[in-house]
């Protein structure tokens, strides 16, 4: 159990990582800006195509033009986060089929934590910008809109940061998981930035079970716009059991690795 001195101790070296992180990313000032501009342009161009569609069709099931917005605002500002912090939870299949998790194995830091503060997504950097500016174009900027616009961001966050761990994860059991981990993250990707209430059926059931991308794209409805009370316990469920199984999945496939001895410098 960990004594107050080491959790101190635990934030000050995350703290420190990610103040170095940054520091990196800002050694070349042009390539940073060039980097986190494009993907904010890129993500501009989504608005334009919203704008059009809405142009024509004013509600979509009962989604307006703001609440697509506000969908866009928490999906990219919750990814963006994931990749800023925890910018490594992408390249993990990569590091267990190639051995190269031995490094974060000599040091006497937690491991998921220590493999996933590793590395800054630059690129996010704009997705996180692009999410902020919406939530200030569209938003509620009252007190507890924003406050209500932090919890969903910090949901999506979690969300689409420990599926990622889990899908990543399979690389311990499977071997080479690399192409199944990125299909099924861009399919969470994918669908959290569509409005939950176009799916019916079987594709809905699928975005709040295998691909809990509904959990994401339906907060500016169930918790934004209005408070809906069964869809906001899921969403801290699904967030809590993907958080606790993500961990225990990575912990117990860890079990299984064989070192790769290799010689690896950190990078």
């Amino acid at each position: 159990m960990l004594t107050e001195g080491k959790w101190r101790r635990l934030v000050a070296f995350v703290w420190t990582f990610w103040k170095l992180n940054l520091a990196g990313a800002m050694e070349f000032r042009l390539s940073f800006l060039m980097t986190a501009g494009m993907m904010l342009v890129n993500n501009v161009v989504w608005v334009f195509f919203w704008g059009v569609f809405f142009h024509r069709f004013s509600v979509v099931n009962g989604w307006g033009f703001q609440d697509v917005m506000m969908m866009w605002a928490v999906s990219a500002g919750g990814f963006g986060l994931m990749a800023v912090f925890f910018g490594n939870a992408n390249r993990m299949a990569q590091l267990i089929s190639t051995g190269q998790i031995d490094v974060y194995l000599t040091q006497p830091k937690p491991v998921l934590m220590h493999v996933l503060i590793s590395r800054m997504s630059v690129s996010a950097i704009g997705d996180v910008i692009f999410g902020l500016l919406l939530f200030l174009i569209f938003g509620d900027k009252s007190l507890l809109g924003a406050l209500k616009f932090a919890a969903a961001l910090l949901i999506a966050m979690l969300i689409f940061l420990f599926f990622i761990v889990i899908v990543n994860t399979l690389a311990f059991y499977m071997g080479n998981a690399e192409g199944l981990a990125y299909q099924l993250f861009h399919c969470l990707l994918a669908f959290a930035t569509y409005p939950t209430d176009i799916f019916r059926s079987w594709g809905r059931l699928l975005l709040f079970t295998v691909v809990p991308a509904g959990f994401i794209s339906y907060l500016p409805i169930g918790l934004l716009r209005s408070f809906d009370l069964p869809f906001m316990l899921g969403a801290l469920g699904v967030t809590a059991l993907l958080s606790v199984g993500g961990t225990w999945f990575f912990y117990r496939g860890l079990k299984r690795y064989a070192s790769g001895n290799m010689l690896v410098m950190r990078s």
